[in-house]
């Protein structure tokens, strides 16, 4: 069984990580989507939240393409994770060059940890290159509207944490 590590912090899951999941699912047979639990980087949505929006979001990927899709909280080095769950690649999704540049140097570190783990990355399509969870959190809480970054549940959990209502209806 090929299985894949498809890790993030997913916070929020947007239109652009969905299109890596589908993507990755016709690579593998298993995809395991590590929802990183980084403290330090201060998450809008509870570890809780972000693992529901992340298993939404997955079931309909999972249904089409008949990929195993696993929803899998970590703290430990992307390494071990990899290893914890018997995958033997990483999927990295990269939007620009300054992604490039940064992932670059993560595989090196993750090589010389485990030569056997290989990283392969995807590029987003064209029309989710701009989507970043950082820049959607920013758009939201100014009450601006994330329809064509986030699905409809999700941009109704970002509107319900800002205190937003549904702004951007039409």
């Amino acid at each position: 069984m090929r299985t894949a590590l498809y890790p993030g912090t997913f916070d929020p899951i947007t239109k652009g990580h969905s299109d890596i999941i589908r993507r990755a699912c016709t690579l593998v047979d298993k995809l395991v989507i590590g929802i990183a639990i980084n403290r330090d980087k201060g998450p809008l949505f509870s570890l809780e939240e972000r693992v529901a929006m992340v298993e939404e979001e997955a079931a309909h990927w999972s249904r089409q393409t008949g990929c195993e899709i696993v929803a899998h909280p970590f703290e430990n080095l992307l390494i071990d994770c990899a290893r914890e769950v018997g995958a033997q690649m990483i999927v990295r999704g990269l939007r620009a060059v300054a992604d490039f540049e940064y992932e670059y140097q993560m595989v090196g570190m993750n090589r010389i940890l485990d030569d056997q783990i290989e990283t392969v990355f995807l590029m987003a399509e064209a029309e989710h290159q701009a989507i970043a969870s950082k820049l959607v959190k920013e758009i939201a809480r100014l009450g601006g509207d994330v329809s064509a970054f986030v699905t409809p549940k999700v941009r109704a959990g970002l509107m319900e944490k800002f205190g937003k209502g549904t702004a951007g209806d039409s």
